[in-house]
C-alpha cells in the first residue's frame, strides 16, 4: 500500500503543501465567530451515550447485511441503533432525520489512512505518523498517541460520508499499532475505540533504505517474532536478566502479545504474489491473524487467500505498475479476489483525499466488482476484517450508530451526504474548506 513519504508521491504532496496553505492552515484569518459557551463538565464523555434520541424515518435502508428495506425507520439512542424496520413508531419528542426518497447506508470507513496523524505532507511538525529513527522495529509506536481529533481533515472527509478510519502508522518494519477513529468528538477519548486495532508490518520495501527486500524483511520479521514468543514465556527470566539477549525493545516485544495472542490483526503490507504467501506462511507459523494491504498481485492467489479467508486491503485505482513488485496490478484485483470468495476491503490508501473513498468504490464497480460488494468493501468487510464487526459496519440493533443519508446512490459522484449520524449524533457537514468558499465567493474579482 502506497506510503505518503514515497518519491512516487513528491509531487502529488507538493502539491498539496501548496493547496493546504490556503485550505488547511491560518494563513488566512478564519471567519469571524462567537466564541463556544462552555460546555458542562457532565457532558464530556467517552461513550455515545451522551447523544439524544433521533429516528431516521422513511429512507430506503441498506443495512450493510444484504437485507434492503424501504420506507423504513432507524431508532437511535444513547449513540446506539436500537431499532430498525418498517413501520417503526417515533416516540414523542425525538429529534427526526427525514430520509423519504433518500439513500441511508452504513458509514463509510477508509482501512487505511493517517487521518489526524498528518496535516501536511512535506512538513514534518505537522506529522505523527512515523517514530523516526533507523530502528526497523517500532511495534509499541500507538498511532492513537498522536492522533489529533481537531485536524482539519476530519471535517472535509466526513462530508463525504466517510465516518470512521482506520489510523495507520508508517516507517521501519514493524511501524506500530493503528487505531479505529470515529470522525467526530473534540478528544481522543471520544473518538477512539480502545486498544490498539492492528499490527502494521511493511514487506512492501526495502529497509531504512539499507539494500534488501522482502526476503530481508522475512528475515528480520521472523527473528523478532521469535524473539517476542520467547518474551512472553519466558517473562520472569528476562526480568532477572537471566535471558538471552533480543532482536528488539521490551516495549516492542510487549506491543507484539496481542498479535501473538490472536487478539489484534497483523496486517502485512506487500504486493507480490510470492511475497504475499510468505507472509501468510510466516503468519501461519507464529499463529497471528493476517490482512493483506496493498496485494497488487493478490488476484493471483486469490484461491489460497480464500481458501483460509484472509482479508486483503486494495486500492482499484492506485496507478501502477510502480515497482518491480507490482508488475501484475490490474484494475480489476477487487473484482476477482471477491469472486474467489476473498473478503475484500477498499481504501484510498491516502489521507488528504480519503474523502473520495466512494469514487475509489464506484471505480471498482466500473472494472467489474458487485455494486453491494463495493458497498461491503467500504462498510462490513473493514470492520470484520480489523476485529470490529460487532460494533459497526451494519446497521443492525445494538450496533454504533455510524449512518449516511445520501440523495442518490453513493457510489455516484453526483449523489451527495445529506445527514451523517456519528456515534449516535448527527453532526456538522461544514468544514475548513466550505467556510472559506462561503467568505471568498463574495469577494470583488480582480481585473
Amino acid at each position: 500500500m502506497t506510503n505518503p513519504r514515497s518519491p512516487r508521491n513528491t509531487f502529488v504532496s507538493s502539491l498539496f503543501v501548496l493547496t493546504t496553505f490556503f485550505t488547511t492552515t491560518e494563513a488566512f484569518a478564519q471567519p469571524a465567530r462567537p466564541a463556544p459557551a462552555p460546555a458542562p463538565a457532565a457532558a464530556k464523555t467517552a461513550e455515545p451515550a451522551a447523544a439524544a434520541p433521533i429516528a431516521i424515518v422513511g429512507g430506503h435502508v441498506h443495512t450493510g447485511t444484504g437485507e434492503v428495506l424501504d420506507d423504513a425507520t432507524i431508532l437511535v439512542e444513547k449513540g446506539l441503533i436500537q431499532k430498525i424496520g418498517k413501520g417503526l413508531a417515533v416516540p414523542t419528542g425525538v429529534a427526526t432525520i427525514d430520509a423519504k426518497g433518500a439513500i441511508v447506508t452504513p458509514g463509510f470507513v477508509d482501512a487505511l489512512t493517517s487521518i489526524g496523524l498528518v496535516e501536511v505532507s512535506l512538513e514534518d511538525s505537522t506529522r505523527d505518523d512515523d517514530r523516526g529513527g533507523k530502528d526497523p522495529v517500532r511495534a509499541a509506536f500507538r498511532a492513537a498517541d498522536g492522533y489529533n481529533p481537531a485536524s482539519t481533515l476530519i471535517g472535509i472527509t466526513r462530508a463525504e460520508g466517510v465516518t470512521s478510519a482506520a489510523v495507520v502508522p508508517f516507517g521501519g518494519l514493524f511501524s506500530g499499532q493503528s487505531a479505529w477513529a470515529d470522525l467526530d468528538g473534540d478528544s481522543r477519548e471520544s473518538t477512539l475505540a480502545p486498544g490498539p486495532l492492528a499490527l502494521h508490518v511493511h514487506l512492501d520495501g526495502s529497509l531504512n533504505g539499507d539494500r534488501g527486500g522482502p526476503a530481508s524483511a522475512l528475515l528480520l520479521a521472523r527473528e523478532v517474532l521469535d524473539d517476542a514468543r520467547t518474551f512472553q514465556k519466558n517473562r520472569a527470566a528476562w526480568e532477572r536478566n537471566q535471558s538471552r539477549a533480543f532482536s528488539a525493545s521490551r516495549l516492542d516485544l510487549e506491543a507484539m502479545g496481542d498479535a501473538l495472542a490472536g487478539r489484534v490483526p497483523v496486517v502485512f503490507h506487500v504486493d507480490r504474489a510470492a511475497d504475499i504467501l510468505a507472509a501468510v506462511a510466516l503468519a501461519k507459523e507464529f499463529g497471528l491473524r493476517p490482512v493483506i494491504a496493498g496485494g497488487a498481485e493478490a488476484w493471483k492467489i486469490a484461491p489460497r487467500l480464500a481458501e483460509s479467508k484472509i482479508p486483503v486491503i486494495v486500492n482499484p485505482l492506485e496507478p501502477g505498475p510502480t515497482s518491480f513488485d507490482t508488475l501484475g496490478m490490474r484494475d480489476d484485483n477487487a473484482a476477482l479476489l471477491h469472486a474467489a470468495g476473498v473478503p475484500v476491503v477498499i481504501t484510498t490508501a491516502d489521507t488528504h483525499n480519503a474523502r473520495k473513498l466512494r469514487q475509489v468504490a464506484g471505480n471498482a464497480v466500473r472494472a467489474g466488482l458487485p455494486h453491494a460488494a463495493a458497498i461491503a468493501a467500504i462498510t462490513s468487510a473493514p470492520a470484520a476484517a480489523l476485529g470490529l464487526g460487532a460494533k459497526y459496519g451494519t446497521l443492525a440493533p445494538g450496533k454504533v450508530a455510524n449512518l449516511v443519508v445520501w440523495s442518490g446512490d453513493p457510489l455516484e459522484i453526483a449523489s451527495r451526504p445529506l445527514a451523517v449520524v456519528i456515534r449516535g449524533k448527527k453532526v456538522d457537514l461544514a468544514n475548513r474548506q466550505s467556510a472559506l468558499f462561503t467568505r471568498y465567493r463574495k469577494l470583488p474579482i480582480a481585473r
